[in-house]
């Protein structure tokens, strides 16, 4: 069964993601990022320069078949979460829920304090509530 979080009250998205980011890597997880177009851009950007003497390792996917170099990458960014079942977890800074999500071991739900994001957040915990999941809600600290 898949693991789900929703972290939740995020006053950045994208910088929030960053600090998760770097966290994770640092304990040597792989993982794919979901989001709308545009957001993953931000963070692509972000990534580069988040912290002044240390690169967050990252690679845009856009189909199901990367590269061998592509695929050596602790992060990938995706549009489409199916392109990124290989990594075991799934970060998704607002994009709907993914028919594939059972593909991955385990979720983590970045939801802003913005009122539509927090409508979509809670959308995407009803939907996995529907689908047999038992989320569990981190209330992010101001």
């Amino acid at each position: 069964m898949t693991e789900v979080q929703f972290h939740v009250n995020v006053h950045d998205s994208v910088h929030y993601a960053c600090r998760l980011l770097r966290k994770a890597m640092r304990q040597g997880a792989r993982l794919a990022v979901t989001g709308p177009a545009a957001i993953l851009a931000e963070l692509d950007r972000a990534l580069w320069v988040f912290e002044a003497d240390e690169f967050l390792p990252h690679v845009q996917i856009h189909d199901d078949q990367p590269t061998a170099a592509q695929a050596r990458a602790p992060v990938w960014l995706v549009e489409d979460a199916r392109h990124g079942t290989a990594m075991p977890v799934l970060v998704n800074i607002g994009a709907p829920l993914t028919v594939a999500f059972e593909a991955y071991t385990r979720i983590i739900e970045v939801v802003s304090n913005d009122a539509e994001d927090r409508s979509a957040g809670r959308q995407r915990w009803r939907d996995y509530l529907a689908r047999g999941c038992a989320p569990v809600m981190h209330e992010v600290a101001a």
